[in-house]
């Protein structure tokens, strides 16, 4: 193959939402041709009328946004393209790669059940394949495919290796239906030519198509893509993943607050590997992406692994590129947007809200003593710490800290020295202190909360608690 510059690109069927598996697909597309500078194209494969929907479409576009795979020019519909399909299909009918096939649907149905009931064959061989062009009828046909029907036809796949199929287990395939609407197996090739795509980087389920499509390429006398056939995804049972499984489309998982970031790392993860690395950042997976790096083997869905990338990325995530992808969480899933005072609290607290944090639901449970108003009112457990000789020790305590140095050394050192004067340790302090802070039994250090609520807001909330 020559030397030519990456061109990749994805093409989803718009008959639902972005699935897990497709996601992937799309990700190793995209790191494949970013990681060399190359192009990666969107393709919408909506032949199919009566199950495309534009709906579909938008979930596919808004699934792809959320994972960062931004994509070259404007994605191309291949229903529009199906007189340029049609051309190509007559083209090969000119020059005898194809023919005219007017058998009808009844006469090819009445074959395989014949050839079923003998036990022979059910592969279709048009009797019109080599008919004098004097003998056939003024009626409609289809344009079928000259296949080779000797010898092999052999796809070097960078996944799955050499792969040989016998010409004669392969059908006359039609390119153009007798309606004179084009082929799915024909608008694939067609559009991957015209869109000078240089690598098919897809589902193995696509393998078999690559044996039929490649005779296309040979036919039109036009240059072979690199194939690269990944393993499909898997279940954590090992069966094909299903809605059994949980989560299928890549808007679920957004819903259900993975961070984009994790959720790439995690998705090049399943069925690649770069040694042992387990964690990166999507830099290092656009330097490190190689096709070499894909496994045969199916890869398994694994929620534990997802959440615990999930969380390291929460960790390491500068604190405004946080916020804005958790404000992104509350409004996809339909929750109320953060308050100006609200926004300044978690930009002040996110240093100690994304520490052990692996989703957003978990970052917003954490969070919940910048997100409640006073006067607060405690859960039952951490209630239970509010009684009356913990009120009355509040009590003391707000007058302290109405005149304390508002660090964390000095709160350390006061509380501290509190603690010894009540003839007590600190840690006996600290479930009122929470349950006054934040109404909840668990939550972030008491001083983080101090600090990022600030003096005024902490001594109120602690004064309203000692008050009961």
């Amino acid at each position: 193959m020559s030397e030519r510059p990456v061109v990749t690109r994805f093409a989803p069927s718009p008959t639902g939402y972005l699935h897990i598996g497709g996601a992937r697909t799309a990700l190793f597309n995209w790191l494949y041709a970013r990681g060399r500078g190359g192009k990666f194209l969107l393709r919408i494969e909506d032949t199919d009328r009566a199950r495309s929907t534009p709906e579909a479409t938008a979930a596919i576009g808004r699934g792809m946004a959320w994972l960062g795979l931004d994509y070259d020019g404007e994605a191309v519909s291949q229903f529009a393209r199906a007189d340029r399909h049609a051309e190509v299909a007559r083209e090969m009918l000119a020059k005898g790669h194809a023919y005219k096939c007017f058998a009808s649907r009844e006469e090819i149905a009445a074959f395989r059940e014949a050839a079923r009931a003998e036990g022979r064959s059910t592969l279709y061989q048009s009797p019109w394949r080599d008919a004098d062009p004097a003998t056939h009828p003024d009626a409609p046909y289809a344009i079928r495919l000259r296949a080779p029907r000797e010898g092999e036809t052999v796809i070097q796949d960078e996944v799955q290796g050499t792969v040989t199929f016998r010409n004669d287990q392969l059908d006359d395939m039609i390119l153009l239906r007798s309606d004179g609407t084009p082929t799915y197996m024909l608008a694939v090739v067609v559009d991957d030519q015209d869109m000078g795509v240089t690598h098919v980087i897809r589902g193995d389920d696509h393998l078999n198509n690559a044996a039929r499509q490649s005779q296309i390429y040979k036919a039109m006398g036009w240059e072979l893509p690199v194939y690269a056939h990944i393993p499909l995804i898997h279940g954590p049972d090992g069966k094909k993943l299903s809605k059994r499984h949980g989560a299928l489309g890549v808007e679920e998982y957004q819903a259900m607050g993975y961070p984009a970031a994790g959720m790439r790392n995690y998705l090049a993860r399943l069925g690649w590997s770069h040694g042992d690395d387990e964690f990166f950042t999507t830099e290092q997976a656009l330097a490190w992406f190689d096709l070499s790096g894909i496994g045969k083997s199916p890869a398994r869905l694994d929620f534990k692994k997802l959440e615990n990338l999930c969380g390291q990325h929460i960790a390491v995530t500068e604190d405004a590129a946080l916020l804005q992808e958790l404000e992104a969480f509350l409004e996809v899933t339909g929750q109320p947007a953060l308050t100006d005072a609200q926004r300044d609290g978690m930009t002040r607290g996110m240093y100690c809200l994304k520490e052990r944090a692996k989703t957003f639901p978990e970052l917003i449970e954490k969070a919940a003593f910048i997100l409640t108003d006073r006067p607060l009112q405690p859960e039952e457990k951490a209630a239970k710490s509010l009684d009356p000789v913990s009120r009355g020790i509040l009590k003391e305590l707000t007058p302290q800290l109405q005149n304390a140095s508002w660090e964390r050394n000095t709160l350390e050192e006061l509380m501290g020295a509190f603690a010894e004067a009540q003839g007590t340790k600190f840690g006996k302090l600290a479930a009122p202190l929470r349950a006054a802070l934040a109404g909840r039994a668990v939550t972030p250090s008491v001083f983080d909360m101090m600090l990022v609520l600030g003096r005024d807001e902490s001594v109120a909330r602690i004064n309203d608690a000692a008050q009961g």
